[in-house]
This record gives structure tokens, C-alpha cells and sequence, in this order.
């Protein structure tokens, strides 16, 4: 074949000893068909051609002469041209320093052939290249999935995966290697998403990121941000988190590839650097070697790899196991006039307050500010009559999830993921609210100023009529997340339902929501002759804090989301000394913990819960129970599993 414009001319054939072939075709040809020995015009013509001062009309040589000349390039080592050589200059290897005797590699033109033209730039761009790859790939495997393990020596280990992908590739061919290196190269980017991930709902959830439960819980953030932040910073968020991630896979396929080419092409110094990296892991992971505390040799990857593996595993058990739970009640078979015999006639009202943590009253950064409201909301309550008892329960979530902690505390079951949650509230499990209504001798009503879409759950937990953040007739400000400011909900709820005459008894559920993060900005307490429509708050809104600055500090955080609990716990011992009478029971408790910027990172999932009550007899039953005298329960008070609850309040108030 003739070589086209601008490729390599075919080489000359070769006997199977390696000499030349007498009868070697010509090493280019014309472009007019017509071969020719050389592109040096003081080479002889071929047969056929004329020399270049020659008259076109010349006859050409005889086939001897030809054959002659042929014969003696081709043994002529001065003459003869390799198989690899080019036909044009163009193509021709880059200028090299002349005395620079090691081996040359040609150089692959890059854009606009600038690598030929800056060689030594070049290969730094390479050099970097792929010192960048490997940096990307170490601290993939290496980096911790919480942001409070990441610190400068956890970056100076030395993982034993790393090891393992450089000898599975070194082991493979050309092609499997890079098919090979781009999958592994995204799984690594894959996993390295998920840490991030963990690092999130471990700053929010204080847990990692559930594979089988917690995808839902990503358009619950979204919202969150669209609440907080508004519509813009949602978007902002949202296409940020899409080019991470794109970038994120991109970069470590990309990586892994670039890591494999280089050590195919210095193979033997690569297999090496990995029998010298094996044999020191190996020595490090035995003497437990370390590095500022840090073990040096790891396999930290492998085991959060195996963690993974088993979360999803129980994850996908955790159905089966809680099928078995779901239809054991102790109260099913119990006729309804035998049920809460204890509180007839008594107005009882379950208020759960949005974060109220144990750390609220335990952090000493937090608690002389809570004593005083505490203190000052007992001796509120003494005045109008009441008296209060308090303990912890123990919520299934900390940080997030308020509907988890809600369907645990009034099923009697652990909800502990949104798989539980949606399978309880599509069975016929009753819950403590709906045995009040199966009673027949109470109105049940839902306060839920948090609800800003459909909720086909309210009907689940027994409620007669609900009242979201559309039905409270507030026409005032939203508070970052918080459509409606607590002491408003209380002052409808009065309006609504409790304040009506020759009614029914109530059995109420109201959420409180004013401290749900971000605490910023937060309402305070005004006159309760001042609400109106709530177009007050307008100003009070204007002159709260900006959430984005609060966030800056935790220190601010923690000042904000005490204030938030404050202004919650006045709000509603306010509303009992004003509203409140001889059959008002009042039990109200927290959710669960604040997000670890407030809790400093503890486990603790504990949250306070208070029986307040007009009526001494109320709080006689629950004598037994040892808790604590006042709205503050005692470090030593009980601690009692939130799922327990609900059976042990049914069987104290069954007489």
C-alpha cells in the first residue's frame, strides 16, 4: 500500500533471519503511483524516473541498473532505512539536546502540538499529572467519613488497598487493565460520595448514611434548604452537589487510568515500589506502627466497605424483624371502655417541643440560662395550681427525623428508619392517640404548624381533625424553617378547639416548631392580647439574627438554639397559666437531640418529658415511677426507652 498524506511509509520486507529481503519493496511511494527509493534528492533515481535536472523525455535505465542500485542500498548499512521511519518531515521526533545519550521516547503531539514544541514542559505537566492521580486516590481511601476524625495525620497513612490495586493491575493486560482501572477508578469515586454523604448525616443525624432507608430524606434536605436558605440557595445546592459528584467519578476513573499507564510503561520500577510498599505495610500493621496517634498501616477502607455491606444487609432483614414486632399489643383486646378509665373527663394534650435535648439543661454553656426558664415556668405553673413531674426518655433519633421520635413515642415501637415508619403507619397498629379516640370519650385533634403538604399519616395516628400550618389562620412571617411561631399555634389551638364551651374532652397532639434548626431567626414572647393574624411578627422577624452569619460559630449556634428553647418552653407554660384549668394534663417532651454543632458530638440520645397536671390525683398514679418533683428532671432521674411509654402510660390511667 501507498502511504497517504501525512503517515509512515510501509516498511521493507524481512527474512525470518532479520536481513533484509533482496527484492525489498521501495520505502515510499508517489503520490502518481510511481515508487521511489528515497525522499533525499541525492539518492539515484529509481527505475522509471528521471533525475531531477534530467529532460522528462529521457527513456528510463535498464531493469539491471535498477536492480543493482537496489541491491546495493539494501546492504549498504548507511543507506538503508528503518521500518519505523516516517516519510514526512512533519512527522518527524521533536530537536533533542545532541548530547543527551539516553533513550528518547517521542512525545504525542498534544493540542496543537505543544508538547513537541515545549518538551520540557511536558513531561513536568506528566510528572504532575500523575503525582496529582496518586494524591487523589490516597486520600479517597484514606479519608474518614466524619468530619471531627479528620485531622492532618489521618492524611499520612498508608492503606493497604492501594497496595492491592496496584498489583491487581500490574497483573493484568493492556486492554483488561484500563477497562479494569476505569471501573475500580469509580468505584473509589462512588465510595468516596458516600463519605461525604456520611460526614453529612453524621454532622446532622449523628449516624452514616443509609443505603437501603435514607434516599428520601435527601428531598427533605432540599426543602430544608428552600426553607432556610430560599428558592435560589436550593438550586445553588442542588447543582453544586450534581457537579461534585460528576467531578468526583470523573476525576477518580480518570485517575486510576493515568496510575495504570504509568506503571505499565515503567513496569519493572512500579512492581518494585510495590513489593517495598507491601513488605513495610506489613511491617508497620504488625509493630503497630504510628504516626501522631494515627496507626500508619491501615485498612480503614476495607472495613468501611464491610460496614457498608452490612448496614444494607440489616437493612434489608429489618423488615421481617419488624413485622414480627408490629403485632404484638398489649392493648388490642382490651374493650374500649376499659381503656384510659384513669383520665376521663381530663383534657390531655401531648406536646412534643422540636429539639429539646438533654443538652439544653446539662451543657454549662446553656444551663444557668434554661434553670432560670425552667424555674421561672414551675413557679408560673404553682401559681395557677399545677403541679409537674419530669424524667428522660430516650429517643430512637438525635439530631433529625422529629416524625421517627413522634411514631415511636405514640406506637409503643422502635421507628428507627423510614422503612418502619411508613410500614407502621400503613398497618392497623394503634398508637396512644388513637386509643383515646376508640375510647369515643374524647375529641382528637392534631396541632402540626411544621405540616406544609399533604399528611395521609394524621389519619394513622387517630386524629379526628387536623390543623396544619394553612388552618391556624397566621397570616405573619415564616422563621427560617418554621411556618408558624409557637405561641401563635397555642393561641389557635385555644381559639380552635380548647377554648370552645360545652365541648367534648380533648385529646390533643401539638407540635411545637419555633426550635427546629436553623434557630435563626427565632421569635420571642409578646403580650397574648397583641397576636392578632400575626402580622406582628413581621418586625420581630426584621429584627432576629441572619441564620447564614449565626452558622459562622458554633458558639452562636448553641446561644441561638437556647433561646429557641426558651422561647418554646415559655410559650407553653405561659398558655397554661393562662388557658389551663382543674382537667388540664399537659405531658410534653422533646423529639430528640440537636445536631452535633450543639451537642459537641455526644451519643447521648436522652430528651426530657414533663406530666404537668391541676388535678393531684393525676400525678398520684404515676408515684411509683420515681421521677422528678419540677419541669427539670434530675441527672439520676429514670430513663426510659420512648417506645416504652405509651404501654406504661396506658396500663398507669387503665383505672
Amino acid at each position: 500500500m501507498s502511504a497517504g498524506p501525512g503517515e509512515s511509509a510501509e516498511p521493507a520486507d524481512f527474512t525470518e533471519s532479520g536481513e533484509p529481503a533482496e527484492s525489498a519493496a521501495p520505502s515510499e511511494s508517489s503520490p502518481s503511483g510511481e515508487s521511489t527509493k528515497s525522499a533525499d534528492p541525492k539518492e539515484s533515481a529509481e527505475p522509471g524516473e528521471t533525475a531531477k535536472t534530467g529532460d522528462p523525455t529521457e527513456p528510463s535505465a535498464p531493469d539491471k541498473t535498477a536492480e543493482s542500485a537496489a541491491l546495493a542500498e539494501t546492504t549498504d548499512p548507511a543507506k538503508s532505512a528503518a521500518p519505523s521511519e516516517t516519510a514526512e518531515p512533519s512527522e518527524s521526533a521533536a530537536p533533542t539536546d545532541p548530547t543527551d545519550r539516553s533513550p528518547q521516547l517521542p512525545l504525542r503531539p498534544g493540542w496543537f502540538g505543544w508538547r513537541r514544541r515545549y518538551p520540557r514542559t511536558a513531561r513536568a505537566v506528566g510528572v504532575g499529572t500523575s503525582v496529582l492521580a496518586g494524591a487523589l486516590l490516597l486520600v479517597a481511601l484514606v479519608v474518614p467519613d466524619r468530619l471531627d476524625r479528620m485531622t492532618f495525620q489521618s492524611f499520612l497513612r498508608l492503606p493497604v488497598e492501594l497496595i492491592v490495586l496496584a498489583v491487581v493491575l500490574l497483573a493484568l493486560p493492556s486492554r483488561a487493565r484500563r477497562v479494569t482501572a476505569v471501573v475500580l477508578g469509580a468505584f473509589v469515586g462512588l465510595s468516596t460520595v458516600l463519605k461525604c454523604l456520611d460526614m453529612g448525616f453524621y454532622e446532622t443525624l449523628a449516624r452514616p448514611f443509609d443505603l437501603v432507608f435514607d434516599w428520601v430524606l435527601l428531598s427533605d434536605a432540599a426543602d430544608w434548604m428552600k426553607d432556610s436558605f430560599g428558592h435560589t440557595g436550593e438550586v445553588l445546592a442542588i447543582i453544586g452537589v450534581i457537579v461534585l459528584l460528576i467531578a468526583v467519578l470523573a476525576g477518580s476513573a480518570l485517575a486510576m487510568v493515568r496510575l495504570a499507564d504509568v506503571m505499565a510503561r515503567h513496569r519493572p520500577m512500579a512492581v518494585r515500589t510495590t513489593l517495598v510498599l507491601g513488605v513495610a505495610w506489613i511491617m508497620c500493621f504488625t509493630l503497630s506502627v504510628q504516626v501522631g496517634g494515627v496507626t500508619l498501616a491501615t485498612k480503614g477502607y476495607s472495613q468501611f466497605l464491610t460496614n457498608r455491606v452490612k448496614y444494607v444487609r440489616d437493612g434489608l432483614g429489618d423488615a421481617d424483624v419488624f413485622k414480627k414486632q408490629l403485632t404484638v399489643d398489649a392493648f388490642a383486646k382490651t374493650p374500649p371502655n376499659q381503656l384510659l378509665t384513669g383520665l376521663r373527663g381530663k383534657d390531655v394534650l401531648f406536646t412534643f417541643i422540636e429539639s429539646y435535648g438533654r443538652v439544653a439543661l446539662d451543657d454549662p454553656t446553656m444551663a444557668p440560662e434554661m434553670d432560670k426558664t425552667l424555674t421561672a415556668g414551675d413557679a408560673r405553673l404553682k401559681a395557677a395550681g399545677f403541679s409537674s413531674r419530669s424524667a428522660w426518655l430516650r429517643s430512637p433519633v438525635t439530631g433529625a427525623g422529629s416524625w421517627l421520635a413522634h411514631s415511636t413515642f405514640l406506637s409503643g415501637l422502635w421507628i428507627k428508619n423510614q422503612q418502619r415508619y411508613r410500614t407502621v403507619t400503613t398497618s392497623t397498629r394503634a398508637t396512644l392517640t388513637s386509643y383515646f379516640q376508640k375510647t369515643g370519650a374524647w375529641r382528637t385533634v392534631g396541632i402540626v404548624p411544621g405540616v406544609r403538604k399533604s399528611w395521609p399519616e394524621g389519619k394513622y395516628f387517630g386524629l379526628d381533625n387536623i390543623y396544619d400550618s394553612t388552618h391556624l389562620g397566621y397570616n405573619g412571617p415564616y422563621f427560617s424553617w418554621t411556618p408558624v411561631p409557637d405561641q401563635f399555634s397555642l393561641e389557635s389551638f385555644e381559639k380552635l378547639e380548647y377554648g370552645k364551651k360545652n365541648r367534648d374532652p380533648i385529646m390533643a397532639e401539638i407540635i411545637l416548631a419555633s426550635s427546629h434548626n436553623p434557630w435563626s431567626p427565632i421569635a420571642h414572647t409578646i403580650p397574648w392580647n397583641q397576636l392578632g393574624d400575626g402580622t406582628i411578627f413581621n418586625q420581630i422577624k426584621k429584627e432576629g439574627t441572619n441564620p447564614t452569619e449565626v452558622w459562622k460559630s458554633a458558639k452562636r449556634v448553641r446561644t441561638e438554639y437556647r433561646k429557641a428553647i426558651q422561647y418554646s418552653v415559655d410559650s407553653l407554660t405561659q398558655w397554661v397559666q393562662r388557658y389551663g384549668n382543674k382537667n388540664t394534663v399537659l405531658v410534653f417532651l422533646g423529639d430528640h437531640q440537636p445536631v452535633p454543632t450543639v451537642t459537641g458530638g455526644t451519643t447521648d440520645r436522652d430528651v426530657p418529658i414533663t406530666i404537668v397536671a391541676h388535678d393531684p390525683k393525676v400525678l398520684d398514679k404515676i408515684s411509683s415511677w420515681g421521677w422528678t418533683d419540677g419541669l427539670k428532671p434530675a441527672d439520676s432521674a429514670p430513663v426510659l426507652g420512648m417506645d416504652k411509654f405509651r404501654d406504661r402510660f396506658m396500663t398507669a390511667y387503665a383505672k
